[in-house]
């Protein structure tokens, strides 16, 4: 029998104090700010100076989290960053909520998740409850995490800790996503750890929905976003097809939903971006070979949406040719190269392997994002720029403008009015013009 549940507190009676949270980036800032404001003294562990600097003076580095927020729940003494996992010893629990991308072989890296893991180990007392929420794979949790935590601490998860995972649902730049009213599912390595991982979340969130094990809340994230990733695949193959017979399906999805039963509205666009959905399913397709199954569906949908962005790309060399200019040596100004509108979120984001494509072929590019002002630093990209003005002139100086993003702020009237050449990818532009070309 599991012994924690006859030597601990309860599940349902013991009170969270005081708690970690190992990342401190979309996922993990946000669920710390609402354990703040439940109540709950959270340490924020990160191994990025620079975070843990604006936290601890209450400033904010993600564009739709307000500073006066950070601040409030950091002068209130609930919330404090820090790069000490010593800190752990002074807590209940640890949420890991690390980055979990693909290698260049499109293989799940949770090598941040193992790090983490390993990290935490050394400060793990009995009693403690660790949860993963970064994506991943089933078994990650009950497998590998576990692994690494119980060689590291010399204690078995299930009998001398708990052991939980808990999918995030972040919805960047969403008004209506709040961390407190999204249901939060719950799974354990065994029923008392999924019951404090309950009582947990329960201070924080209005709705749990515990589930029997880890690999069931592991698979249940990887299903919400295949789910995406497929049907937003079928629209961009839509895309292209209708597009050949000269319908807009953009049209045509505006009237197919108001179906009021067996519909569910998905949009097409330049390709995917954001830190789940192009990422997600190739988790499952590379665990799936472990038993010897082909995950053809998920993995002809994963072609089809890495596809977009060439497919854009030969858009704007067929609408530069038709102003008898060739792609290369033209001037391409993108309009918006996060992943998407109203955030400042850079990952995964189409507009930039868009913007590489071009430039391999010869284009010089420049971008506008009032929401990425300098190209940051990422893993496989590098591009020396930063967001242009968007003036008449400086739009009359390019040859094509892109569209990749649509950034509510941005002034498409003065685009329209002033570009030679536009290329919509988002349909910003609802009325044909003899300079806006579908893409």
């Amino acid at each position: 029998m599991d012994r924690l549940s006859l030597v601990s507190i309860p599940s349902n009676r013991h009170e969270y104090m005081k708690i970690a949270i190992v990342g401190m980036g979309y996922v993990g800032l946000p669920l710390s700010l609402q354990f703040g404001r439940a109540g709950i003294t959270v340490i924020g562990l990160d191994i990025d100076p620079p975070k843990i600097a604006a936290i601890n003076a209450g400033r904010s580095y993600i564009k739709h989290i307000p500073a006066e927020e950070i601040a409030a729940q950091v002068q209130g003494g609930r919330f404090r960053a820090s790069a000490d996992f010593g800190e752990l010893r002074d807590t209940e629990a640890a949420i890991i909520c690390v980055p979990t991308p693909l290698n260049k072989n499109r293989e799940p890296d949770i090598s941040f998740v193992l790090d983490t893991g390993r990290s935490i180990a050394p400060h793990l007392r009995r009693g403690m409850l660790v949860v993963l929420e970064s994506t991943t794979y089933p078994g990650t949790t009950d497998e590998d995490l576990r692994a690494v935590l119980e060689k590291g601490s010399g204690l078995q998860a299930g009998i001398d800790f708990h052991l939980a995972f808990s999918p995030e649902r972040e919805d960047p730049g969403n008004p209506d996503s709040k961390v407190a009213l999204i249901p939060k599912v719950v799974g354990g390595l065994t029923p008392a750890c999924r019951d404090r991982a309950v009582a947990l979340y329960s201070r924080a969130v209005k709705t749990i929905v515990p589930v029997s094990s880890c690999r069931v809340a592991e698979a249940t994230k990887l299903l919400e976003n295949i789910f995406r990733s497929v049907n937003i695949a079928l629209v961009n193959e839509l895309k292209i097809v209708y597009g050949a017979m000269g319908i807009d399906i953009w049209e045509v999805i505006a009237a197919a939903k108001t179906k009021p039963f067996g519909f569910m509205p998905f949009y097409p666009g330049p390709g995917l971006g954001g830190h789940c959905i192009p990422i997600d399913p190739f988790y499952l397709t590379w665990k799936a070979r472990e038993f010897g199954i082909n995950t053809r569906f998920i993995e002809l949908a994963g072609e089809v949406n890495s596809a977009m962005p060439h497919w854009v790309v030969g858009k704007v060399t067929d609408g530069l040719n038709s102003h008898r200019k060739s792609l290369n040596g033209s001037r391409v100004l993108v309009l918006g190269i996060a992943y998407k509108k109203n955030v400042d979120d850079m990952r995964e984001s189409p507009a930039v392997e868009i913007m590489e494509l071009l430039q391999a072929k010869g284009a010089e590019v420049a971008y506008h994002d009032p929401h990425v002002p300098v190209f940051p630093k990422m893993r496989e990209h590098r591009f020396a720029l930063s967001s242009i003005e968007l003036t008449a002139e400086s739009i009359r100086a390019y040859d094509c403008v892109l569209v990749a993003t649509d950034h509510d702020v941005v002034d498409y009237e003065l685009v329209r009015g002033n570009a030679a050449l536009i290329v919509d990818t988002r349909r910003v532009f609802k009325e044909s013009a003899p300079n806006i070309v579908r893409a």
